[in-house]
């Protein structure tokens, strides 16, 4: 992928996440609209589900309940929050310092060992969000 593509993709993908959290955290009630297709579907949550509540959480202060509900979700804010300033940075500086950081965790990410344990916590994730009757 080229380090403009990655770049516009990322903030589309910010700038939409962004919208859809400030949404759902003034005008709808988190258990109003399920926008997940597997949960909406099968009636068992995604390994993902959870998360704008997590994210809505950690925005309140509350990081262990944040984790509790989804641990993706302060991956999620954190991405959201630094990614897109990030790549502003490089832009105005016209420096790849975040494409470089995307090569390279995703060098790290194809190593089966590395990708092994990240499917297991996909998995373990998942089986949590099912405990949880989410």
């Amino acid at each position: 992928m080229t380090r403009n593509r990655l770049y516009v993709i990322i903030l589309i993908a910010c700038f939409f996440g962004t919208l859809y959290f400030l949404y759902h955290s003034t005008v709808a009630n988190s258990t109003d609209l399920s926008v997940c297709l597997i949960k909406n579907v099968t009636g068992y949550p995604c390994p993902s589900c959870g998360t704008t509540r997590a994210m809505m959480l950690l925005s309140k202060g509350a990081l262990l309940e944040s984790l509790q509900q989804n641990p993706f979700g302060i991956l999620v804010a954190f991405s959201m929050l630094i990614f897109p300033f990030w790549i502003v940075y490089d832009v105005l500086k016209k420096t790849d310092t975040f494409y470089h950081f995307y090569l390279k965790t995703e060098s790290v990410i194809r190593k089966p060992k590395v990708a092994l344990v990240l499917i297991l916590l996909v998995i373990l994730n998942w089986i949590w969000n099912l405990y949880k009757h989410l």
